[in-house]
């Protein structure tokens, strides 16, 4: 009798956890977007940035403290010698007087005709000239070079430090809904005994790490410890310091911009391919019952 009676109950209730998981699943893809679009932008933002369509000035941020390898070296000291110099004695200007031609011969003094130039090769108005090489090769330059000065030419440097602040908060904030977002429909799944508790476990754990690891944690440290959302004064320290470093430094500097993106990118897909298995696990015991 027990069992009877409760069999409405546990259908009504798995029918309402099922409402809810379209609900999760639905705020869950959109944050999905919104986090994907966040991650493109600031990978756009280092990149303009890196090959030089936009210089970040001080003004657009705090001042970064000057590295040690751009040290001023003071030039040496050079004494000047003063060596007298004994006045000349003026002379008299000599007079002027009148020029006295040369005698020449009768043979010399007879006009000489002007050598004939050489027939120039006539040019026809209408026949097309060779373009310069110098234009040729202008526009060669524009043409390989990527992004065009042309399509960031409006851009400001405040603007663009002003766009990273605002990706880093959208980032940030929706990667944390994202998370509670699955932390959510992994309780909705064990109440309602829906299945796919491996997947969606897997999901929100991965959503965990992500979170912490895009977290900006060297605001909070010190730098001891960095997370993937860089500020617009880091940017610039490691773009001033990326000149006069070696091999070394050049691989750190394009893992911490472009590689821990995506790493944050990869932990983020993972955890979206889990919640998918989660919702087909959820659709394929639903047929059974």
């Amino acid at each position: 009798m027990n069992e009877i009676q409760a069999g409405p109950n546990d259908l009504l209730d798995t029918t309402d956890c099922l409402e809810a998981v379209g609900v999760f699943k639905g705020w869950k893809n959109f944050f999905f977007i919104i986090i994907v679009l966040c991650l493109v932008l600031l990978q756009v933002c280092f990149w303009l940035v890196d090959r030089g369509c936009i210089q970040i000035s001080p003004s657009a941020e705090a001042a970064v403290p000057e590295t040690p390898y751009a040290e001023p070296v003071a030039a040496p000291e050079i004494e000047v010698l003063q060596i007298p110099v004994e006045r000349a004695p003026i002379l008299a200007e000599p007079e002027e007087t009148e020029p006295v031609a040369p005698e020449t011969s009768p043979a010399e003094q007879e006009p000489v005709g002007e050598p004939e130039a050489p027939d120039a090769p006539a040019v026809e108005p209408n026949e097309p000239t060779e373009p310069n090489l110098t234009s040729r090769a202008a526009e060669l330059q524009r043409a390989i070079t990527w992004p065009s000065s042309d399509f960031v030419s409006g851009i400001t440097s405040e603007q663009l430090a002003w766009a990273i602040r605002l990706v880093n908060a959208v980032l940030v904030l929706t990667a944390s809904l994202y998370c509670l977002t699955l932390m959510f429909s992994l309780k909705v799944s064990m109440h309602g005994r829906l299945g796919g508790i491996n997947h969606v476990s897997r999901a929100f754990f991965l959503s965990l790490l992500m979170l912490v690891l895009l977290l900006p944690w060297q605001m909070v440290f010190g730098g001891v410890v960095t997370g993937a959302v860089y500020t617009p004064a880091e940017l610039m320290k490691w773009c001033a310091a990326e000149n006069t470093e070696d091999i070394f430094h050049t691989v750190l500097y394009y893992l911490r911009f472009s590689g821990y993106g995506a790493l944050i990118f990869l932990l983020l897909l993972l955890s979206q391919y889990r919640s998918l298995r989660w919702a087909k696990a959820i659709l394929r015991r639903l047929e059974i019952i």
